[in-house]
Parts: C-alpha cells; sequence; structure tokens
C-alpha cells in the first residue's frame, strides 16, 4: 500500500499513528511499535524543518512531558529519562520546548543549520525572579 500524500487526504481527517489499538505504548520500544502507513514514523520528515531543537541534558529533569505532548513521537526516552531527539521525524514545530518546565528549558529552538555542541556552549544561565 503506498502512502497517501499530505495534499491528498480530506480536510479535518484524523490520522492515526498506530495500527489497532496502541497498548502498552510507554513501555513499547520505538521501533517495536505498529505504525500506520500514514504516520511521519514511516518516512522521514526531516526535510520540512528551518529550525530544530536542541537538547541540553544538564537541564532535564526528566519530566516525559517533551515525551508526552511531541505529535510525532520523535522524544527518544528510554527507562523514563530523555536521552534524544529522532531528528529524522521531527518537523520542528516547537512543542517540546513550549512544554518543557525548567529553567532554563533544557530544549530550545535554533536554526536546522546550528552546530549543537556551540549551542550548547552558549546556552542561557538560570533566569532569577525578581522579588
Amino acid at each position: 500500500m503506498a502512502n497517501t500524500g499530505w495534499d491528498e487526504f480530506e480536510i479535518g481527517a484524523m490520522l492515526r499513528t498506530f495500527e489497532g489499538e496502541a497498548g502498552d505504548i510507554a513501555g513499547t520500544l520505538q521501533e517495536d511499535r505498529h505504525y500506520t502507513q500514514n504516520s511521519s514514523f514511516t518516512a522521514s520528515v526531516a526535510d520540512w524543518r528551518l529550525i530544530k531543537p536542541v537538547f541540553n541534558k544538564d537541564y532535564c529533569i526528566d519530566c516525559q512531558f517533551c515525551w508526552v505532548y511531541c505529535p510525532d513521537i520523535s522524544i527518544i526516552s528510554r527507562d523514563k529519562k530523555m536521552i534524544g531527539i529522532d531528528m529524522d521525524h521531527c518537523k520542528g514545530c516547537g512543542i517540546c520546548v513550549e512544554v518543557c518546565p525548567t529553567n532554563p528549558k533544557s530544549l530550545l529552538m535554533f536554526p536546522e543549520q546550528a552546530d549543537e555542541e556551540t549551542e550548547i556552549a552558549r546556552w542561557p544561565s538560570k533566569e532569577e525572579k525578581e522579588k
């Protein structure tokens, strides 16, 4: 079965990520999940991205908010710890950054061409609250 192009879906169509019931999705490794043909997991969408999230593990509290809210399951988590981002399937929407509760955030958006090590070295420091 060929994948349907984005412009071939009916407006308002709901695209399911998994075949049948998702079941214990949190306990299933990403590579063992049964994705639908229309899921962005089955094809790279990285070429859509103009900006990308960069992960700084030094500020991550492993709350898993980014993993829960990522619409493309691009957050890689093992044993309830974030270990990285699947850049083949990340569209660069920035939802992970918006839901990150840390100060400074452990995820920030940068231009697609940005060097991750350079950006981590220039990471903002903690913002002090006014008293």
